[in-house]
């Protein structure tokens, strides 16, 4: 008895060995998520920073598209012994025209509008109102079965709210101001980046060649870019091409310009079908008597919209971009949410500039997986990884067994 109570007392022996390898089992788990929270904490910090520099960001970010754009036409110049400065600023000079033409158009159409919006307005309510009407006698009828007391009247106070809307178009630059500034700034940042590519890209291959293949980097964003450009070009010239021949086909005034607006309209995304139905449909509206001219003009935006969403696009876009319809859609609503019209416009390109990104360093392939519409398989050294906590199990029951053994 004594032996046995002796043995009781005796002090618990630890190997020390086991837990040392049990530590070193945990420690590249602890690592893990310490570094999994630094990832997090850098992307809060990038996503504030894209908020609150919007101005910049957008900035910085359209400029760059528009060199991309532009570099073709300025290499084409260049090849005729044109200055590569004047090949930029010849460029610049003929978009900024162009643009300014565009605007003046607009400008005259809107001026148009606005003077028949009166008689948009009377159009309107003499439709709805046989509705209204209807709903009036509904709310009437349901009152008789739950009359209520007669209360005393209170002063109501109304109050103004400023509209919402404007306030999302002009979302990311802070007030027209910044807008006007913006758009001065713009071609004045395309231009030096125009004339100083060459020495841009040996500077960026130097500060992030050895975190990223810049080359891979910058022929997949000017290919991308390019693609997602002249394919929505493509696709808005063949819907307003479409709709311009039923506009004419039904005698509407101005289908030309109402048909081209129309069919552009339609490639802004979520809420481009809702206007390019309504554009039309009003034009309709002040011009017809009977709903059939409006349901098929409204008919034909839709199919219009579905064939490109679900045919057109991914063929002559889906390619370029090579993102799945699940991250070009959560992009953008968060590009929208960050940026408002802008954001909307520019999402499906930002979105694949993440994957070229991600495409570019091996360690991200699992990003570039998220936001592929086909996933690229695992290399070797991404499958085997270092151990993990669920291997500490069966490594350490070998160690105990072995130790029994012996």
């Amino acid at each position: 008895m004594r032996e046995v109570n002796e043995n009781a007392n005796a002090p618990l022996h630890v190997d020390v060995d086991m837990t040392d390898n049990f530590l070193d089992l945990r420690r590249p788990q602890v690592s893990r998520q310490i570094l999994a929270l630094m990832w997090v904490m850098v992307l809060a910090l990038v996503v504030a920073f894209f908020f609150f520099a919007s101005s910049i960001c957008i900035t910085l970010t359209v400029s760059i598209f528009l060199a991309i754009l532009l570099e073709p036409l300025v290499a084409f110049l260049q090849r005729w012994h044109f200055p590569r400065s004047l090949s930029s600023g010849l460029m610049l000079v003929l978009g900024m025209i162009l643009l300014a033409f565009l605007l003046y158009v607009s400008y005259n159409k809107s001026a148009a509008f606005a003077e028949k919006a009166p008689q948009y307005a009377i159009r309107v309510r003499d439709g709805i109102r046989p509705f209204i009407q209807k709903i009036q006698k509904v709310q009437e009828t349901a009152g008789t079965f739950n009359p209520e007391l007669p209360q005393k009247k209170v002063a109501e106070v109304k109050i103004r709210e400023t509209p919402t809307w404007p306030s999302y178009f002009i979302r990311g630059f802070g007030s027209i101001g910044g807008v006007i500034f913006t758009a001065g700034v713009i071609p004045f940042l395309t231009f030096f980046l125009l004339v100083r590519k060459e020495r841009m890209y040996v500077q960026l291959d130097g500060a992030l060649g050895n975190v990223i293949d810049v080359p891979l980097l910058v022929r997949r964003l000017g290919t991308m870019v390019r693609g997602f450009v002249l394919g929505n070009l493509l696709i808005g010239s063949l819907l307003a091409a479409i709709t311009v021949g039923v506009l004419v086909g039904l005698g509407v005034e101005g289908a030309v310009t109402i048909g081209i607006i129309s069919g552009f309209l339609n490639l802004i995304p979520f809420l481009g079908v809702v206007l390019a139905v309504v554009v039309p449909a009003l034009v309709a509206l002040l011009q017809f008597d009977t709903p059939g001219p409006i349901l098929l003009i409204s008919l034909t935006v839709i199919l219009l919209h579905l064939l490109a969403a679900n045919l057109l696009t991914p063929k002559l876009i889906g390619a370029r971009v090579s993102i799945s319809p699940v991250a070009a859609t959560v992009g953008i609503l968060f590009w929208g949410w960050l940026w408002g019209i802008v954001g909307l416009l520019l999402a499906v390109p930002l979105t694949a500039f993440i994957k070229i990104a991600a495409d570019s360093h091996p360690s991200l392939i699992h990003i570039s997986n998220l936001l592929a519409d086909t996933p690229r398989p695992l290399p070797h050294w991404a499958q085997v990884g270092e151990r993990t906590i669920r291997e500490v199990g069966p490594y350490f029951r070998k160690r105990l067994w072995s130790k029994s053994g012996d």
